[in-house]
């Protein structure tokens, strides 16, 4: 997790936590690997995050969700 004052990005900090699991599970719909499917489905993707309906195994932390939304919030970053 980077500091609050670090900023966050794709490659280094969101990606790692879709397991393979995770992308499998949602290849229907967008591809949990590609940083274009995530930006365009970010938000409807952090709305299941917070309600816990994502991933379909269990829930995540609150600092892996706070991590994903700081990530939205910094311009969705590569």
């Amino acid at each position: 997790m980077p500091a609050a004052d670090h900023p966050v990005s794709f490659a280094a900090h969101i990606k790692p936590l879709f397991r393979s699991y995770d992308r499998e599970s949602m290849e229907f719909a967008f591809d949990l690997w590609d940083v274009d499917d995530v930006r365009a489905n970010a938000d409807a993707i952090l709305g299941r995050l917070r309600q816990g309906s994502m991933p379909c195994d269990g829930r995540w932390s609150s600092d892996k969700v706070e991590l994903f939304g700081r990530w939205i919030a910094s311009g969705k970053a590569d």
